[in-house]
């Protein structure tokens, strides 16, 4: 029988191999410099409340109003852009992910923070940094080359453990606050965050949610006989900036999350501009109340805890996948605005939080980028598939006698 060669594909030539600098930086820089952009801009918030002596800005109407539309923003765009397909296809992850994970890396980075400094209050901060900025991620992955299976993950869990977070800090608030001593400089909470009004602000945020619905199901079966669609398209936007009013006013951050899943007029590109608005004007407000003193210790060791912790559940959620994948589920801890925000929210009531959260949203996204840039030089490249090899012709008949 002949021997068969195997055609082997030609290699590429040396310029157009990916090298390993060109991966790490463009999987280092984009990281860095959205983590330099929120150093900055807090610093200018920092340098205006210090030349102007602004202390206490926290305590105003206008602080928590501001903050609950910032969050407002950040969840909708969160859900907004969840890829409902895509969730659906990996639910299994997502619900673990969103539930279980998010539940135990907070219950784990309040464990550390507690253990390592003994202040009740650091009790809250775990929960503030347990999720995945969704904003961060998407811009991220444009410069990874992982598996389409990990970016799906990684952009479910990113997107739908906001809302999660945010339920379990207004009411981990509620838990600890008892535990805190009185702080004189703290504000009360938002309205409808204990424990006592649990029932009522769920049955608020569930009505608002149906009230929403009820508002995309009529305009979409308007649209049948109002023409151009843009009328139709300009009614709907005012009844989401309406229904988000409502929802900020009343803090009901849940109904404006589950709003995003189904309510979706084409908003991408100002939504994206909204939202990184959003992000540079909570970064500056996060600066204006740093005014007040940086606690470095406690926000690097938040921050590794938070890294830890997300590496811990991430081995748990994905043991089963292949071990590329699990790597990068592993490495995809980063925050943003959600963390923000939130440590604007709890710091009213837990003064000293932004001093804490803000180091740590900077050890965390540093990690993030340098992590996910040595991940890029040193991935082993996916082999593009070889070409069609042609049958081979049937072997000769032995010859006789």
């Amino acid at each position: 029988m002949p021997r068969v060669r195997r055609r082997w594909r030609p290699s590429r030539p040396a310029a157009d191999r990916p090298g390993r600098e060109a991966p790490v930086r463009e999987a280092v820089l984009p990281s860095l410099a959205r983590t330099g952009t929120f150093v900055l801009v807090a610093a200018l918030g920092w340098l205006l409340a210090e030349h102007r002596d602004w202390v206490g800005t926290y305590r105003s109407d206008t602080y928590l109003t501001l903050a609950g539309t910032l969050l407002a923003v950040g969840l909708y765009a969160s859900t907004y852009g969840i890829d409902l397909g895509a969730a659906r296809r990996n639910v299994r992850l997502v619900v673990f992910a969103i539930t279980g994970g998010v539940v135990v890396k907070a219950a784990l980075i309040s464990a550390v923070m507690y253990l390592a400094f003994r202040e009740p209050a650091y009790l809250v901060l775990g929960v503030a940094v347990a999720q995945i900025d969704p904003v961060s991620f998407a811009a991220a992955r444009l410069q990874s080359r992982m598996s389409a299976q990990a970016r799906t993950i990684l952009s479910a869990w990113a997107s739908f453990d906001d809302p999660i977070t945010v339920l379990l800090t207004v009411y981990a608030a509620a838990w600890v606050w008892p535990l805190v001593p009185a702080d004189p400089a703290a504000a009360p909470a938002a309205p409808h965050t204990g424990f006592e009004s649990f029932g009522l602000s769920l049955a608020q945020n569930l009505a608002l949610a149906a009230v929403a619905a009820l508002v995309w199901w009529g305009t979409e079966r308007l649209r049948r006989w109002v023409r151009p669609g843009r009328l139709v398209t300009a009614l709907q936007i005012a009844a989401l900036a309406a229904l988000a009013a409502v929802a900020v006013w009343q803090f009901l951050m849940l109904a404006i999350a589950v709003a995003g899943l189904f309510y979706r007029p084409p908003l991408g590109v100002v939504l994206d501009r909204l939202t990184q608005g959003a992000f540079l004007a909570a970064s500056f407000a996060l600066g204006l109340v740093l005014v007040g003193g940086i606690s470095p210790l406690a926000g690097v060791v938040l921050g590794l805890a938070a890294v830890g912790a997300h590496a811990l559940v991430a081995v748990l959620i994905g043991w089963r996948l292949p071990r590329s994948d699990r790597v990068d589920v592993l490495l995809g801890q980063q925050n943003g605005i959600t963390a923000i925000i939130l440590a604007l929210v709890l710091e009213r009531q837990f003064v000293g939080t932004v001093a804490v959260v803000a180091p740590a949203i900077l050890t965390i996204n540093v990690l993030h980028a340098l992590t996910n840039g040595l991940r890029e030089a040193y991935r082993w490249p996916v082999p593009a598939a070889d070409p069609p090899v042609p049958p081979l012709a049937p072997p000769l008949s032995p010859r006789r006698g």
